[in-house]
C-alpha cells in the first residue's frame, strides 16, 4: 500500500470513529443535536463537551503517534516510545512542577510550556545515556533510568504536597484523561502539538536515509546534528503539549508505529504521518471505551486503559525482538 493510500484510509477511519465518539453515549447529543437550537441540552453537550474532547483526543493521539515513529526511526529500534523511554514521565514532571509551585497561574500557556520543557529534558537525557543506534537492552535501561528519575522527583513533590486535595489532583491528573477537555485545553494544546508535528513530518527523508546507516545518510547530505535537534524539538512539542493537558497516556507511540510499519514497507520516514493518524484513531477509540465503561462515580482513566492494552503488547514485542536477535 502506498503511503498516500494508507494516509487517506486512516483519515477516513479517523473521521468515522470521531463521528461515532461525538454521538455515542447518553446526554441527548445524537445526530439531531446538530440542528437543535443552541440552548438545548443536546446541542450544548455536543458543542461544549463532546466536540472539544474529540478534537483534543485527535491532537494528543497524533502527537504521541508521530513522536513514537520519529524516535523509533532515529534510534532504529522498534522499542522506542515516548512513555517507555521516559519522555512522557519527564513531560509529566515538568507539568507537575508547574502545578506544585503555582506557576500555571502566571500566564495562560505556562502548563503546556512546562510540559514541553520537561519532555525536552527527557529526550536529551535519553540521547545522552543511550546514544543513537542503541541496542534494545541499552534503550530500555536508559528509558528506565529517565523514567525512574522523573518518577522519583514527581513522587517527592506528591509527598510534599501541602494538602490531600493537591495530592489527589496531581495523582488523578497523572493517570491521563480527556474528561475535563474544553475549548481552553484545545486552544492550549493545538499550537504546541501542531508545531511539533510540523517539525517531525518533514524529517521523513532524513530518517529514511538514516535507516541505511549514518555514513550513507551523511553522503546523501543529511546533517545528523540538525536531525537530532529536530527530533528533540518535535518530540518535546508533540508529547509535552499533550501531557500538559491530558496527563500521562502511554504506549500509543509504541503500538501504532509497530502495527503500521509493514504497510509502509518498513520505511521509518514514511511512518510518521500514518502514525499520527493512527495514534489519533487509537486515542479516540480508547477514550470512547472509557466513557462507555465508566460507572457512576467510578471513572476509568484513559491512561489506565492504554496501559492495560500496551503493556502486554510491549512484553510480546520484547520477546519477539529477542527471538530475532542473532
Amino acid at each position: 500500500m502506498t503511503p498516500l493510500r494508507l494516509n487517506l484510509l486512516l483519515a477516513v477511519i479517523l473521521t468515522l470513529v470521531s463521528a461515532i465518539a461525538l454521538f455515542a453515549g447518553s446526554g441527548g447529543a445524537g445526530p439531531a443535536a446538530l440542528i437543535a437550537p443552541d440552548d438545548e441540552l443536546g446541542s450544548l453537550v455536543l458543542r461544549e463537551l463532546r466536540l472539544p474532547r474529540v478534537l483534543l483526543g485527535i491532537l494528543v493521539g497524533a502527537g504521541l503517534g508521530a513522536a513514537g515513529a520519529a524516535l523509533q526511526g532515529f534510534f532504529r529500534n522498534p522499542l522506542a516510545d515516548p512513555g517507555i523511554v521516559g519522555v512522557s514521565a519527564s513531560a509529566g514532571l515538568g507539568a507537575v512542577i508547574c502545578l506544585y509551585f503555582g506557576l500555571s497561574s502566571l500566564f495562560a500557556l505556562a502548563l503546556p510550556v512546562a510540559g514541553v520543557i520537561g519532555a525536552a529534558f527527557g529526550v536529551l537525557a535519553l540521547f545522552a545515556i543511550a546514544g543513537r543506534g542503541a541496542s534494545a537492552t541499552t534503550l530500555i535501561l536508559a528509558g528506565v533510568a529517565v523514567n525512574a528519575t522523573a518518577g522519583a522527583v514527581t513522587a517527592l513533590l506528591m509527598n510534599l504536597a501541602p494538602n490531600p486535595w493537591a495530592l489527589a489532583e496531581i495523582a488523578y491528573w497523572l493517570m491521563g484523561s480527556l474528561g475535563d477537555a474544553s475549548w481552553t485545553e484545545v486552544g492550549f494544546a493545538a499550537p504546541v502539538i501542531l508545531t511539533g508535528l510540523i517539525v517531525l513530518v518533514p524529517l521523513a527523508r532524513g530518517l529514511d536515509a538514516l535507516g541505511l546507516g549514518e555514513e550513507t545518510a551523511r553522503s546523501l547530505g543529511i546533517g545528523l546534528g540538525r536531525l537530532k535537534l529536530a527530533v528533540v524539538l518535535g518530540t518535546a512539542l508533540a508529547v509535552g503539549g499533550g501531557v500538559a493537558v491530558a496527563g500521562a497516556i502511554g504506549f500509543v507511540g509504541l503500538v501504532v508505529p509497530h502495527v503500521l510499519r509493514p504497510l509502509v514497507a518498513w520505511r521509518a520516514g514514511a511512518l510518521i504521518l500514518p502514525s499520527a493518524l493512527g495514534g489519533a484513531v487509537l486515542i479516540i477509540l480508547a477514550d470512547l471505551a472509557t466513557r462507555l465503561l465508566s460507572g457512576p462515580g467510578i471513572p476509568l482513566y484513559l491512561g489506565v486503559l492504554t496501559a492495560l492494552i500496551g503493556a502486554p503488547f510491549f512484553l510480546w514485542l520484547v520477546r519477539h525482538t529477542q527471538r530475532r536477535a542473532p
